[in-house]
């Protein structure tokens, strides 16, 4: 795991203002919570690279997953360092990497020349090549009993601490083979929320091919993109998916949920992996 600032100061990702909430015609003076979003500058061996509207919370393994989903960096061993500097306009992680990565060559670290927006995913890319990447294939993984999705989906609903205070947030998560969740990360932009799972689970060792992971967001293509990139073979979201999440699910192999709700979903690409009752009793 990188090193990280000392001096860095802990989030909460959320913070309390004060709010007049109006019921049936009357006014009660309150705080709420509120989530936090902050400007977080991406800066790479001492040159910027994106800034990103973020939650400051998670932000370690923030750096890791941006850096490998993005194809910044290879291997988490190429991430060297990570200072968490706290400045009066926002955040910036500062971010060592190894010279032999993709971001540190000369004329390829590809610098964004607009903020990362918290719902976008490609703001600031320069180049149409850039904006839709072709993640190569994942593995085989492994298959899953249906009720596997049926427990993550439950068990999300109490893990997301955030959220249940702002309601503002997304979440991304890791569940097992039999459905347990193992790790969870909320974000104000679904595409952080996912990168920081992702840098989790690197940091952790955790092998993508014995698990799922579950969005609490639309699947659109950059979503598929980054969970391709990090071996991930079922991704669940619970809203929608896009046409070209579908397409880039088929070719990289991934099985794609959407509409995964208590009791129903739609399985829209490689559905092997997702057992039916029938199957299950058959194997």
């Amino acid at each position: 795991m990188p090193d990280t600032d000392a001096d860095a100061v802990p989030h909460a990702g959320f913070v309390t203002r004060p709010v007049d909430r109006w019921r049936h015609g009357q006014s009660v003076h309150a705080n709420d919570c509120v989530a936090e979003e902050v400007p977080l500058a991406m800066v790479y061996n001492g040159t910027s690279f994106a800034v990103m509207m973020a939650t400051p919370h998670d932000l370690e393994d923030f750096a890791l997953g941006f850096s490998l989903s993005e194809g910044l960096i290879d291997t988490p061993a190429q991430l060297l360092q990570v200072q968490v500097r706290t400045l009066l306009e926002g955040i910036e992680l500062a971010i060592r990497v190894a010279e032999d990565t993709p971001v540190a060559q000369p004329g390829r670290a590809r610098e964004r020349l607009l903020p990362g927006r918290s719902g976008c995913g490609i703001c600031g890319t320069r180049d149409l090549e850039q904006a839709v990447r072709q993640p190569a294939a994942v593995d085989a993984g492994r298959t899953f009993a249906p009720d596997a999705l049926e427990q993550a989906l439950a068990q999300l609903q109490t893990r997301q601490p955030m959220n249940a205070a702002t309601g503002a947030v997304h979440a991304a998560a890791w569940a097992d083979h039999s459905g347990q969740i193992v790790l969870v990360r909320e974000d104000v932009g679904r595409h952080n929320a996912l990168d920081k799972l992702i840098g989790a689970m690197r940091h952790r060792d955790i092998d993508p091919n014995d698990g799922m992971a579950l969005v609490t967001s639309r699947a659109s293509y950059e979503m598929v993109t980054k969970a391709a990139s990090a071996g991930v073979t079922l991704l669940a979201a619970i809203s929608a998916p896009t046409a070209l999440a579908i397409e880039l699910a088929r070719s990289a192999g991934v099985t794609l949920i959407g509409f995964a709700r208590p009791g129903t979903h739609n399985v829209y690409t490689h559905p092997h992996r997702l057992l039916s009752a029938t199957r299950q009793e058959l194997t």
